[in-house]
């Protein structure tokens, strides 16, 4: 009796799992039904549930379930060497392991990762796809220079200290309500924006900050240097926001910190946008991509020198592990440029600056 109400269950799950993905195949029916009405309400009440809390409940979940993991790949591996597993045992062992992945994969799809197949930010902001030029980006690439120049001296001359985590946290959240006072579909309400329990552990494969689609919670690597950390956290509040791919994430990053008039979003976001596109000029014009680098000012190159010895120094056998199985996730994911969908923000921002003529805002 047991085992006939468990292959119905079994079957209801895959039947589901198969509508979703018939669902997801229809980025009209994405945007307008899932996008804009369904997600929503799901990003809403769990970050209501979760947000409160001081500390992140999705990372004390992961670490929960590697440690699970961990003890049934030991107790698998012991029972195999003393014979204890039989082959009915074998079977019981793989059903409950393709349940507990279905169940997760259906979890994760229901409750934001059908945002993958949404029609996105371009379509909202009607940046139509218009061809981009070697010289477009080149230009963009120039334009950033300037504007990283700029919020880096403005930094300097106030003397800025960087904010608390707390601290930054807030100036983000306020960053979004000016953003929604203009772009409602951008509302982030209620906030829950956590510190990563995993930083020391996250700098050895790559990550600066993720986002926990069971949860809710962004989680932001404090680890890292603080210049990289309010792009980060404007870049999570996104993949809140329903934003699954990181392109789009990175654009209404962007977004959020040029309607802000706070140098330090500006500052950190301007610089991950000049990094981002010079790395696409350089694919096509090293030498363009060399001289823009050299129009920095000096203090600018320090804080790339400086990201670039923090990750050296963090460099292990895991980064290259986990940036291949990321890329083929990404690939998955209707992002088919894997870790690249990063750098493909560029083609948002060049659409953008030649519909508005600019990349900031005066207030």
């Amino acid at each position: 009796m047991a085992f006939k109400k468990n292959r119905i269950i079994f079957l209801l799950l895959l039947l589901i799992a198969f509508f979703v993905k018939w669902y997801s195949s229809n980025s009209n029916w994405v945007e307008a039904g899932y996008a804009h009405t369904i997600y929503p309400k799901i990003g809403y009440f769990l970050r209501l549930i979760f947000g409160w809390l001081p500390f992140s409940i999705g990372d004390i979940l992961y670490g929960l379930a590697f440690l699970w993991l961990l003890f049934k790949l030991i107790k698998g591996v012991k029972n195999s060497f003393q014979k204890k597993i039989t082959s009915r045992g074998q079977g019981k062992s793989f059903s409950k392991g393709i349940f507990i992945l279905l169940c997760t994969y259906l979890i994760f799809t229901i409750f934001w990762g059908i945002n993958y197949n949404r029609k996105g930010i371009a379509y909202q902001f009607n940046l139509t796809k218009d061809s981009i030029t070697k010289q477009d980006v080149v230009d963009l690439n120039l334009f950033l220079v300037k504007q990283v120049n700029e919020t880096k001296l403005s930094l300097l001359l106030a003397k800025s200290s960087y904010p608390s985590n707390q601290q930054l946290f807030t100036r983000v959240e306020n960053a979004y309500k000016k953003l929604d006072s203009i772009y409602p579909f951008l509302t982030y309400e209620p906030k829950s924006i956590k510190t990563s329990m995993w930083g020391w552990l996250v700098n050895y494969t790559g990550f600066t900050g993720y986002y926990n689609p069971f949860t809710g919670e962004a989680q932001v690597n404090t680890t890292v240097p603080k210049f990289i950390q309010p792009f980060t956290t404007c870049h999570e509040v996104g993949h809140q926001l329903g934003y699954a791919k990181e392109s789009e994430a990175n654009f209404v990053a962007f977004l959020a910190a040029i309607h802000s008039n706070d140098s330090l979003l500006l500052y950190s976001t301007y610089l991950n946008m000049f990094l981002y596109t010079n790395r696409n000029v350089g694919r096509v014009d090293t030498a363009a991509a060399k001289m823009a680098y050299k129009a920095l000012i000096p203090q600018v190159k320090e804080d790339i020198a400086t990201w670039r010895k923090f990750n050296a120094s963090h460099q292990s056998f895991m980064e290259p592990i986990v940036r291949w199985g990321y890329g083929f996730y990404l690939k998955q994911n209707n992002q088919p440029q894997g870790l690249l969908s990063y750098d493909a923000v560029t083609h948002f921002l060049v659409l953008y600056y030649k519909k508005y003529g600019t990349l900031y805002v005066n207030f």
